[in-house]
């Protein structure tokens, strides 16, 4: 780990002198270091939950305020050690709240209801089929799965923040101090990050690989519902089938696999 760190921050000296950031890339390509030995895998029990590509569907008809949000996001980051900063320019979020006009900038929402206009949004990573943040992961420290979720091996995580330029979404989280100190229960299921790591929602990879459903939809009162995108009887088809749902910034082609029901 020392050394790839070393190798990064030699060729991004390079990248200094002026040759800008595609040479960087072709150079870590070429060296083969950002390749990784072997793609780091969660190990699935025999009652593992998969699917062909997974995706959540958030009801916000049957959301009133913010207080139905925050039952979802208490779930999701006590079992994710997420930290509780109060310095707002360190935060870590996983999962978070966002009006409308800022996580929906890109929409026409001049006409829309005024419930929608004023309504506190859950947002969390997209795991796009086109994610930017994976083709752009110098160290391969950000990967894709064939189920279409988008995870992170912290230990290759060198914090250069190119996936944190390159998420239109702002769903990633760089960790600017330790964060362990500020874990209030820490759950020793779930590795706790260090400083210098970008985090972010893994749509609770290591609970769908024993049987269970994301921490934050088993928290959400039927607010949230989560299945596979292919699978023409899942949950989620059927809701986008007989709703009319929107996602984040569709014209950027990134292919959010986070639906909003409005």
């Amino acid at each position: 780990m020392k050394s790839s760190r070393r190798k990064f921050l030699k060729i991004a000296g390079v990248s200094a002198l002026g040759l800008g950031a595609k040479p960087v890339l072709d150079v870590l390509a070429a060296s083969g270091e950002h390749e990784a030995t072997s793609t780091p895998e969660i190990k699935k029990g025999k009652d593992a939950l998969t699917a062909k590509r997974w995706a959540m569907v958030i009801d916000t008809r049957k959301i009133e305020s913010e207080e139905d949000l925050k039952p979802m996001i208490e779930a999701c980051h006590k079992i994710h050690n997420v930290p509780d900063l109060e310095n707002k320019n360190h935060e870590i979020k996983w999962i978070w709240i966002e009006e409308f006009q800022h996580g929906f900038s890109t929409q026409e929402y001049e006409f829309a209801d005024e419930r929608v206009k004023h309504l506190p949004f859950l947002t969390l990573c997209n795991h796009c089929e086109n994610a930017a943040c994976v083709r752009v992961c110098p160290t391969k420290a950000t990967f894709k799965r064939e189920d279409g979720i988008v995870l992170m091996d912290f230990h290759r995580c060198i914090g250069c923040r190119f996936c944190m330029a390159a998420c239109p979404y702002g769903s990633r989280s760089f960790n600017f101090r330790d964060p362990r100190p500020f874990i209030k229960e820490t759950n020793p299921e779930f590795p706790t990050r260090t400083k210098g790591v970008v985090e972010k929602c893994n749509f609770c990879a290591e609970r769908l690989a024993v049987g269970k459903m994301p921490a934050c939809v088993e928290a959400s009162n039927g607010v949230l519902t989560f299945g596979d995108l292919d699978d023409p009887e899942s949950g989620v088809r059927k809701l986008l089938k007989t709703n009319y749902a929107i996602r984040r910034k569709p014209a950027l082609g990134a292919g959010p696999s986070v639906f909003y029901i409005i």
